[in-house]
């Protein structure tokens, strides 16, 4: 069950985009509007893969050995839960979730893994099933992208937060503030940068490209006009909190940013929002209305992670980078272009994440 071949996990992507023609799908009601989803049977089959190979992964990828030994660590019933909090110094939330598994079924990382991979994935599926026009799309663009990798092989303690933000896209929608900011708060216990969500979920309300997206467009450009600025102010900051020697560390680990062609790739939903402005305005929906703020913060995270930390600020964009590429893009390739020119931009699309999935794994990552 390991998975030791990464190429699977485009095999099976790819092989159900050919099945995908001959999937069944049903009416549903999102946003107001009747809309052709998945059914959630097929829609599982196409997650399962993931789940499995993010559950049963190797000791040696990433972080798994740290969380292993932070798993083998931790209280052990329910008596000792109390003792082995105190001891925790950070992002208590997520310490107290991996206690309260072990103390109810037992000491099986395997299956701590297994459990914490099935939440991450099937609220992902969830999302993209119930807001993307293309849920095959979504998921090929979530593996493709390196985001399954990055994130449910490694980085699970902040992508436990990412996953829950994203449960709050609903009340986000509505506008309804004091639930989105209750599971933004939650979340924030798994991993405390998302706190970052609570004035980004106030920036991306409101159409696409408001005063409030030029505003953040134009603050990352400002960065790297004035980037030893800002890290003093950044250093400032984060002074009191857990990131506290976060600026020393990057520049001590010689950390030059995010590689350029990452933020270029997660720009591009940004860029086509720009393009396909006048389609957006006319349809006035609401999750791509969402999407396109997400797009134009994720852009405007990648762009400072790229002159400061692509360890620390390149990990941020994760929080809505979600949203603009698994559910803005897919709606901007079908309704910015005619039908023809959609399939053609499809299978572009394809081909060029295809080759960047090499890229990282080969040349970046080294592990293909």
């Amino acid at each position: 069950m390991i998975l030791t071949n990464y190429w699977w996990m485009l095999i099976w992507i790819l092989g159900g985009g050919v099945l995908a023609i001959f999937v069944p799908k049903q009416q549903e009601l999102v946003n107001g509007k009747k809309v052709e989803r998945w059914t959630m049977p097929a829609a599982l089959i196409l997650i399962l893969p993931y789940i499995l190979w993010a559950g049963f992964r190797s000791d040696t990828f990433g972080d798994t050995g740290a969380y292993q030994r932070a798993f083998r660590e931790c209280a052990s019933s329910f008596g000792k839960i109390g003792n082995y909090l105190s001891t925790v110094t950070k992002d208590k939330g997520f310490y107290l979730l991996m206690a309260l598994e072990k103390s109810i079924l037992g000491d099986s990382y395997t299956l701590f893994f297994l459990l914490l991979a099935a939440f991450h994935l099937l609220m992902i599926m969830w999302m993209c099933r119930k807001y993307s026009e293309d849920y095959w799309f979504s998921i090929f663009l979530f593996v493709a992208s390196t985001d399954y990798l990055s994130w449910t092989f490694n980085g699970i303690r902040q992508f436990t937060a990412v996953v829950i933000v994203y449960a709050a896209t609903p009340f986000i929608l509505k506008k309804k503030y004091i639930p989105s900011i209750l599971l933004v708060l939650l979340a924030s216990t798994m991993h405390q940068s998302a706190l970052l969500m609570i004035p980004i979920v106030l920036m991306i309300q409101g159409k696409a490209w408001n005063k409030k997206t030029v505003f953040c467009i134009f603050a990352s450009l400002a960065v790297l006009l004035f980037v030893d600025q800002f890290t003093n102010i950044m250093d400032s900051m984060l002074t009191e909190t857990q990131y506290k020697n976060v600026v020393g560390d990057y520049q001590a680990w010689n950390d030059d940013g995010t590689n350029p062609l990452r933020v270029f790739v997660y720009s591009i939903p940004a860029i086509l929002s720009l393009i396909g402005l006048k389609q957006i305005r006319a349809e006035n929906d609401p999750i791509i209305n969402i999407a396109a703020g997400a797009g134009a913060a994720a852009c405007g995270l990648y762009i400072i992670s790229a002159v400061t930390s692509g360890l620390f600020l390149g990990r941020l964009p994760i929080y809505v980078s979600v949203w603009s590429q698994c559910i803005l893009l897919p709606w901007e390739i079908k309704h910015i272009f005619t039908e023809r020119s959609a399939r053609l931009m499809k299978t572009i699309a394809v081909i060029c994440y295809c080759f960047f999935f090499y890229y990282q794994m080969h040349f970046a990552w080294k592990i293909l």
